[in-house]
């Protein structure tokens, strides 16, 4: 192996093979900006696998970069994740100009929201200048179109000194098609195994150590060059191994004890579709060690009571009592028969801490694997918006936003991509057409190679300020800030969790806490006004929110504001509302 340097004066230069497959060497002359491949076999020259800079897109020179950076975050050292209200946002379709740079100048907003955690979708480099991150093929490498590795530290550094953490998504399942020239390098791949995606990462086989710490060694970069505070490892249920030693523990390992080095409070979600709690027990029972995994088990069972949809994975949801076991437990399918998958599913994640969840009614998947990428906005009503913002905000489990939900964007998210082969621009239309086979929708998807696919998805920021969307935003914000001051993460574990389904009304009540730190809240999902004897605890209960009240664009609450309950109260409630009430001694 060589290095071929582009820059002037061009040479090669070359490398000293070592054991397990490395090639190294001290080489002259080279300094930040210096444009290099690595020549293969005297012949062929490819971009670094490990490039951390690729400024002319995935064909092109690798660039070396310098690492120093004038950080000035050094009091930063994370937040518990408890704390975490995430915020997944897509750099490319954010802002008009979809930078990293760009993002920064909604920060201030954002904080004000109330939110705690921005999580990015996948910044490693990908084909173009619009994907959704999924097809990259360069890990170390931060997408040029985005401001590069300097952009996304100074984004990084930016969201610290307001007190906000950072969550990347990272890809270690599979690498995208166009530009992917690791398997040249290496047995980085398997034949054993397939993904959804094409050929499967070599965990487990022969020379897989090598391959592991490829990947570990991207987590560490992560957070030790730029900063990051959590990792979100994406599909790691198409990450296949059978090592004794899994790969998924040496990673949660490996990054926790890189925290421990920079005294930093640094995480790993995973996202996976097995409800395995394995990914998240502790190795001393099995376990991988991981902090959190995101649980689509609650967004399909209140995405389904509120939409009626019943195709696809949605077949397995749409009854109340789904969500009653989700805030109960986490999952829904905790071992029982799923129509969808025609087998058993899940196993049971009772008794498991509510941090360890996370949860959402809107994500880039649930939105972006719709035919046409339509949000929430478009399927429910006003009240039902609120009343899903009150769902996420008001559970027990880490809450994530996606972006614009909280004023009720009405832009889709559809899939969109920027590839140059045409057999591969070919291969993911086919692709999107299967993909929808089993939820039998009508039509089909927008072209996702077209330019206009991806700029149909760009934010409108001004919807915020007028109208519904902006009592949206306000009602969104009030949420956060009451979920904040009843202290619900912390109150849920010292207190306990109490969750009472009143049927066939379709009335939900949780309630956290003891004595006067003790709040409620009560959900009703019924289409039809609701006359019912609730079971309050004893005591007076200070009404803190009401989703009809006419500040929120309601027809006004019947209920009062002051509730004295010594076996129950009676209530009438409006259909598709929220209140939330606090233990007191009255106003």
């Amino acid at each position: 192996m060589e290095v071929h340097v582009v820059s002037p004066p061009e040479r090669v230069l070359p490398l000293r093979p070592e054991a397990r497959g490395y090639h190294s060497g001290l080489l002259d002359g080279i300094g930040p900006g210096t444009l290099y491949f690595l020549r293969l076999d005297g012949t062929r020259d490819r971009p670094d696998p490990a490039s951390r800079y690729q400024p002319l897109g995935v064909q092109g020179p690798s660039e070396v970069v310098d690492p120093a950076f004038p950080w000035q975050d050094g009091q930063w050292q994370g937040l518990p994740l408890s704390d975490y209200i995430i915020y997944e946002l897509h750099v490319g379709t954010y802002t008009p100009e979809g930078t990293f740079a760009s993002v920064i100048s909604h920060l201030d907003e954002l904080k004000e929201l109330g939110v705690t955690a921005l999580e990015l979708m996948p910044v490693g480099q990908f084909p173009g200048n619009r994907n959704w991150g999924y097809d990259g093929v360069y890990p170390f490498a931060v997408q040029n179109s985005y401001g590069g590795p300097r952009g996304l530290k100074e984004l990084v550094d930016a969201c610290h000194r307001k007190g906000l953490a950072v969550a990347l998504d990272v890809v270690y399942n599979h690498l995208g098609p166009e530009g992917n020239y690791l398997w040249e390098f290496g047995p980085y791949f398997t034949d054993r195994y397939r993904t959804p995606w094409g050929r499967a990462m070599n965990f487990d086989g022969p020379q897989s150590d090598e391959v592991r710490r490829f990947f570990i060694e991207n987590a560490l970069y992560w957070i030790a060059d730029f900063h990051v505070d959590a990792l979100r490892i994406d599909a790691v249920h198409a990450i296949v191994d059978f090592s004794a030693r899994p790969f998924l523990r040496e990673l949660a390992l490996a990054v926790h004890r890189q925290g421990k080095r920079l005294n930093r409070a640094v995480f790993v979600i995973a996202e996976s579709d097995l409800n395995d709690t394995r990914l998240i027990r502790s190795p001393k029972v099995g376990g991988h060690g991981l902090d959190a995994q995101w649980n689509d088990d609650f967004h399909h069972s209140l995405h389904a009571l509120l939409t009626g949809e019943d195709s696809g994975y949605y077949r397995d949801f749409g009854r109340f009592q789904d969500l009653v076991k989700a805030f109960r437990e986490g999952f829904v399918y905790s071992g029982q028969y799923s129509f969808y998958r025609q087998r058993r599913h899940g196993n049971s994640s009772r008794g498991i801490p509510s941090d360890r969840f996370v949860v959402f009614s809107q994500n880039h998947d649930q939105v972006g694997n719709r035919m046409k990428g339509d949000r929430l906005t478009g399927l429910v009503s006003f009240d039902e918006l609120k009343l899903a913002a009150a769902v996420v905000l008001f559970s027990p489990f880490i809450p994530l936003l996606f972006m614009g939900e909280e004023y009720g964007e009405t832009a889709p998210f559809p899939y969109f991509v920027s590839h140059t082969a045409p057999d591969i621009i070919e291969a993911v239309r086919r692709g999107r057409l299967d993909e929808f086979s089993a939820f039998q929708w009508a039509d089909k998807p927008p072209d996702p190679q077209a330019g206009a696919t991806f700029l149909s998805a760009k934010l409108n920021h001004r919807l915020r300020h007028a109208g519904e969307n902006r009592v949206l935003a306000l009602f969104y914000k009030e949420l956060i800030g009451l979920r904040k001051a009843t202290r619900l993460s912390a109150s849920s574990v010292r207190g306990g969790k109490r969750v009472t389904p009143c049927e066939p009304e379709r009335v939900l009540m949780v309630s956290y806490g003891r004595g006067m730190d003790e709040v409620l809240g009560v959900f009703h999902f019924g289409s039809r006004a609701a006359y019912l004897t609730l079971p309050f605890p004893e005591g007076d209960w200070n009404k803190e929110m009401d989703s009809s009240d006419q500040r929120w664009l309601g027809p006004g609450s019947p209920v009062p504001s002051l509730i004295g309950s010594e076996k129950g109260a009676e209530l009438s409630l409006l259909p598709h509302t929220f209140l939330l009430f606090k233990r007191g001694k009255g106003k």
